[in-house]
């Protein structure tokens, strides 16, 4: 159930799908980030690697995933895309830790990384304001029923998140946390 003293995640208003299992070696739901995955700009020190992540439980019919990472809580009106990839190939369960980040050389071949709110390719890690408040960032794993979204990197992450919506067929996330 939605927080009404918090805005949604973007998962919480979408079509209901049956639910993927994510996990990381990396992240806990509910708990805060580590240093490895904060960013290394606005004053934050961190190591700006995107998460290791891993996924089951995808229906049959899957042919290709993507992976998203939502801040809802930015002071931007519309929150904060700091994660797009897509086209990633069905028979890949896994995505190491840093795979979005710097030359992207360990994201399966196929996969398509967009831009992130800030305008870069790839991952960028949580950098709320100071004072801020706690900040969610939502990691969701995506089954896709195409095998490509038919986008390039040049995509916004709404209007990729606009394709997910409509060939979805399950879905699991991994909330952290971060302050500062």
């Amino acid at each position: 159930m939605p927080d009404p003293a918090r805005p949604p995640l973007p998962h919480e208003y979408l079509p209901e799908v049956p639910e993927l299992t994510v996990t990381s070696d990396d992240i806990e739901h509910g708990e805060q980030l580590p240093n490895e995955c904060v960013a290394d700009i606005m004053g934050c020190t961190g190591e700006n690697l995107s998460p290791h992540l891993q996924w089951s439980g995808a229906p049959a019919e899957t042919k290709s995933f993507a992976v998203t990472c939502f801040d809802p809580d930015a002071p931007t009106g519309s929150g904060f895309w700091h994660w797009v990839v897509f086209d990633i190939p069905p028979d890949v369960t896994e995505l190491p830790r840093g795979a979005g980040s710097g030359d992207m050389s360990t994201l399966p071949p196929g996969a398509i990384s967009a831009r992130n709110d800030t305008g870069e390719l790839g991952y960028v890690g949580a950098a709320p304001p100071p004072g801020h408040g706690e900040h969610r960032y939502a990691f969701a794993v995506h089954a896709l029923g195409v095998p490509t979204l038919g986008l390039d990197q040049n995509a916004t992450p709404a209007y990729v998140g606009f394709n997910l919506t409509f060939n979805t067929l399950a879905r699991g996330v991994i909330v952290a946390t971060y302050e500062r």
